[in-house]
């Protein structure tokens, strides 16, 4: 741009859009500084002026900046935003400290609590380029002095920020991710590469090429293909779970020799035709159900202390296993996981993806304390959204709960958005049916309730005749009534002296139901006898012995049992199953006092008023055959009105009305049989769907009884681009919410989700994902080993509609999958975790596997597939609950383990021993550890016996011929025939010690529980 002679004597080129501003404005007001001539007409310079002046206002108030300014500003964004978002923002962002905030230009230029921070142009008259530069800040370590450069640079230039604050969440560093970390990225188109120096059958899949690409620039070459054998035993279990059989695999192999003319190579076509059959047997969805489930930390009881059984879940573990067998696209599996009640309203087998919400464990407990109810409830919600993140997005969402998260850029904000999303679901049971066959069913049974309220009604008329005639005598109740009433603290009652060799109390009515004397409670129930120095006979120390109906806890036998109310201890009690207590004496003694109390403290207040009998007798026998009432509680004045109430119908009452009362007492029964008769739907564990509260903030911290902003149910922020946020109204229904989040987790945009699923399905063939970490794609999670390989995968999952199963088949087909599993020296010294996939890795088999496989071979495995699950564990409950595991497990039992009832918190000796998971939270990859007791368990426990013994009996039933049954056990076991050596050490060991022996011999080898 060249400036007109007029304005200044001469061309000169401008240094910049500045200058010219600069000179336009100057221009502008020298012409307004100049005399008006009136209307006269303009001059020169008043007509370039008027120009410049428009020229400079559009500059300045269109435009956001001049270049020198966009300049600095794209330094800012590109360096220093960055370094503050690294650095700086985690004290001085939202909170202040030193009440400082560098945020925002405004803030950081206010300063803090020392004053000014920033001097625009002069670092070092600026106390945060003064901290930074000598290491004072941050306190974690001086910066590099590249970033001090960088921040004197930024003064230097004037501090410039930009309009919107800086989010400290946006930038990725040494130290956190931020919107642009590798995982929150759009999953690109990709684009076919060709690899050359590869062999050529390397050269024909996408995933080949891929991994052969890194193989070549580490200097490492593909193993060999594996011998049809190898991979016959590798792809049924990795599809099924079980071991193939001999048929399988002499037909297989002949496939192959009549393809190749050769046994030992693999035929093209026997080899798919190998994995289509293997992804279309029902044992696939077994197999890889028990996947998922781990990830969904399925598992059938609630957790935490008592950690109750939950015996209706199990339609979520054969809707999982079903889906899969059907090949459901995994977005709608994942849809109806979060919503599956809008998808399929009234359909069970859509309804039944909701228990993903729900069956998690769930503490229980119910607190009076509403501060800590809101914790548990505020702890239950976390469970749900930590889950939920993990699963699906691969991000640990839950770390948000307190603050913004310190590694990934998931803001505090974001966790109560999804707070605010499943703040409506309540753990428990709910009927699942027709909508209208339900409102049908509802309405019967409020037609039963009114009825049963009329009954009552009628009783209670009834009742109230008796009551009212009691009420007319009551002066004459009161002359009779002159004691104290009983008290949970003690009651004596003495009598004349009296021999007796059984005494027992009668118990008429208790204080918290005086319709019932069943369910007393007792601490001590103490018998005095006449001497000068009286004794407690009734005492066990003194040979007493009680009897009486208790509560059973299977448990602890005896926790509530009768002989607790005479072994002179008060803490313990006898908690009564019936009305009667009976103490046998060691001899017939005189006694003439008997006391009894319930919470002689007081220390269990209501409990202990409530369990407190209040109306007795006390009866004494020398036979235990004729009783005699020698005292009573009847001239004792009522505890309450209901107590005295219950004295007037007993003493009262005609008999006509008796009559009619036991008549409304059996219709009253009649009902509440029907109203207790089980529903024509099923009642499954997949929570009860409220709308939650209107209104919903963050917790400060994590404490629900300190609330911040108040929030609204949302999407997420950490994703950007393409994919479309949703924001609902607070008055949003329950079920939208979810809706809402289901769609956002499953939209084509989301790159997130396809990436996490196809690392799991690639994790599962080869033992760790292309990201180590399944569970977490941020900041400390694992980085791909292949991310172009990844997103491939991923973009392949949505060009299949979410279906598994044909990525299972391209995985599965390629050379990757079909090396050798062999090990070459040169190559573990450079990549000893085969890492870089220069072999197939080799696995242990999991726990269900093995248990699977250990059944198999002895020939009892019951391919019964569904419905509630067998147990290895006795279970015990009382208020909490007891797993004891069987010592021996009998028929029942011959399932596949995936129908095992697992629990939470208890172990089942070879399941546990090998790693299977308590499932309290999400297992996305299983533990492999090594120890002693999986040696001891496989070697002696009496199931690894149980099933030598059917394996020797099935050898011996297929063939009497010695060499036979050990190539037959070698063919079963480890899917190749025996060779010469071992053919020989066998038979001599049968000889010797018999076939039962030779069999637990082999399912305890490595080669039965490892695959190459």
């Amino acid at each position: 741009m060249r400036e007109n002679d007029a304005c200044g004597g001469g061309n000169r080129t401008l240094s910049s859009e500045r200058e010219f501003a600069d000179l336009c404005y100057n221009m502008a007001m020298i012409s307004s500084s100049r005399p008006s001539s009136g209307n006269g007409p303009m001059t020169a310079a008043s007509r370039f002026a008027l120009p410049c002046l428009l020229l400079w206002l559009a500059i300045f108030s269109v435009t956001p900046a001049t270049a020198d300014e966009a300049h600095d500003l794209a330094f800012f964004s590109q360096h220093v935003a960055p370094l503050l978002s690294a650095e700086c923002l985690s004290c001085h962002g939202s909170e202040k400290k030193g009440e400082l905030d560098l945020r925002s230009g405004s803030t950081a230029r206010a300063g803090g609590a020392s004053g000014q921070v920033i001097a625009p142009g002069v670092p070092e008259e600026s106390l945060l380029f003064e901290y930074v530069a000598s290491g004072e800040m941050p306190p974690e370590g001086k910066l590099s002095d590249e970033h001090i450069a960088i921040f004197r640079r930024w003064i230097e230039q004037g501090a410039a920020y930009p309009r919107e604050p800086v989010d400290p969440l946006a930038y990725s560093s040494e130290k956190r991710a931020g919107y642009d970390w590798w995982s929150l990225q759009p999953i690109g188109p990709f684009n076919s590469e060709t690899t050359s120096g590869l062999p050529a059958r390397w050269q024909t899949g996408q995933i080949d090429r891929l991994i052969g690409d890194r193989l070549q620039k580490a200097g490492l070459e593909p193993s060999p293909q594996a011998a049809p054998q190898t991979l016959l035993r590798r792809a049924t279990y990795d599809l099924t779970g079980l071991p193939p059989t001999p048929e399988e695999r002499s037909r297989f192999l002949t496939a192959c020799r009549t393809e190749t003319g050769h046994e030992g190579v693999v035929g093209e076509r026997a080899y798919a035709q190998l994995i289509d059959r293997l992804l279309a047997s029902p044992r696939y969805g077994e197999r890889w159900g028990r996947h998922w489930l781990d990830v969904v930390r399925f598992a059938e009881s609630r957790g935490f202390e008592r950690n109750q059984i939950v015996n209706n879940v199990w339609p979520f573990r054969d809707y999982v296993i079903r889906s899969l067998n059907e090949d459901k696209p995994f977005d709608q599996l994942g849809r109806e996981h979060l919503a599956g009640d809008t998808l399929g309203p009234g359909d069970p087998a859509v309804e039944i993806g909701t228990a993903f919400l729900s069956c998690g464990p769930y503490d229980d407990v119910s607190n009076q304390d509403p501060v800590r109810a809101a914790q548990i409830r505020a702890d239950v919600v976390d469970e749900i959204i930590r889950t939920t993140g993990e699963s699906f997005l691969g991000l640990t969402v839950g770390c948000s709960r307190c603050h913004d998260h310190k590694f990934d850029p998931i803001s505090q904000k974001d966790y109560y958005q999804f707070y605010s999303i499943f703040s409506g679901i309540k753990h428990g049971s709910r009927l699942v049916g027709p909508l209208e066959k339900r409102k049908a069913y509802a309405k019967e049974k409020e037609l039963l309730k009114q009825k049963k309220v009329e009954l009552v009604e009628q009783k209670n008329s009834v009742e109230r005749k008796s009551i009212a005639r009691g009420e007319a005598r009551m002066e004459e109740f009161a002359q009779k009534w002159q004691r104290p009433p009983t008290s949970p603290q003690g009651n004596e009652e003495t009598f004349a002296p009296v021999d007796a060799r059984f005494v027992r109390l009668v118990i008429e009515s208790k204080q918290g139901n005086p319709r019932t004397g069943n369910g007393c409670m007792l601490q001590e129930f103490e018998i005095w006898t006449t001497e000068d120095d009286p004794r407690n006979v009734a005492l066990s120390a003194h040979g007493g012995k009680a009897r009486g109906k208790a509560r059973q806890a299977r448990d602890f036998a005896g926790a509530y049992g009768p002989q607790l109310a005479i072994d002179g201890a008060y803490s313990a009690r006898w908690i009564g199953y019936g009305n009667t207590l009976t103490i046998e004496l060691a001899e017939t003694s005189r006694i003439d006092r008997v006391v009894f109390a319930t919470d002689r403290t007081g220390a269990d207040a209501q409990r202990g008023r409530e369990t407190s009998p209040c109306e007795y007798r006390i009866e004494i026998s020398l036979d235990g055959e004729t009783w005699q009432t020698v005292a009573d509680s009847h001239d004792r004045k009522p505890v309450n009105d209901k107590h005295r109430e219950m004295r007037f119908i007993r003493s009262e009452s005609t008999r006509e009305e008796e009559e009619q009362r036991g008549a409304l007492y059996s219709q009253i029964a009649d009902v509440d049989r029907k109203l207790d008769k089980r529903a024509p739907f099923p009642l499954w564990w997949i929570g009860n769907l409220v709308d939650p509260p209107k209104e919903q903030h963050v917790f400060l911290r994590g404490d629900p009884q300190k609330k911040g902003e108040e929030v609204q149910p949302a999407s997420p922020q950490f994703l950007r681009g393409e994919i479309e946020p949703f924001a609902l109204a607070a008055q949003a229904a329950e079920s939208e919410r979810r809706a809402a989040l289901a769609e956002w987790i499953f939209a084509s945009a989301n790159p997130l989700t396809p990436r996490v699923l196809a690392n799991r399905l690639w994790q599962h063939h080869f033992g760790v994902g292309l990201v180590a970490t399944p569970n977490d794609f941020g900041f400390m999670g694992g980085k791909p080993s292949h991310p172009k390989l990844l997103d491939y995968l991923a973009r392949r999952l949505q060009q299949e509609d979410w279906k598994l199963k044909p990525l299972h088949r391209e995985i599965m087909l390629s050379q990757t999958y079909r090396q050798s599993g062999a090990a070459d020296p040169a190559a573990i010294a450079h990549d000893a975790d085969c890492r870089l996939l220069w072999r197939f890795p080799p696995r242990r088999l999991s726990s269900e596997e093995i248990r699977d496989t250990l059944l198999s071979l002895a020939d009892v495995l019951q391919l019964e597939m569904g419905g509630p699950g067998f147990r290895l564990y006795d279970y015990l409950s009382d208020n909490v609950s007891t797993y004891l595991p069987l010592d021996r497990h009998d028929a029942t039992t011959y399932r596949r383990a995936v129908y095992h009832q697992n629990v939470r918190a208890m172990e089942v000796d070879l399941m546990s021993d090998f790693d299977a998971p308590e499932c309290a939270f999400s297992t996305p990859r299983r533990d492999n550890t090594t120890t002693p007791l999986q040696a001891l368990s496989l070697w002696n426990h009496s199931f690894t016996l149980d099933m030598a013994d059917h394996f020797a009996d099935r050898l011996k039933y297929d063939t009497a011929d010695l060499p036979a049954q050990v190539d037959r056990a070698f063919l079963l076991a480890f899917g190749r025939p025996a060779s010469t050596t071992e053919r020989q050490a066998a038979e001599t060991l049968i000889r010797q010690y018999g076939l039962p022996a030779f069999c637990r011999a082999l399912m305890n080898t490595n080669e039965l529980i490892y695959l190459d």
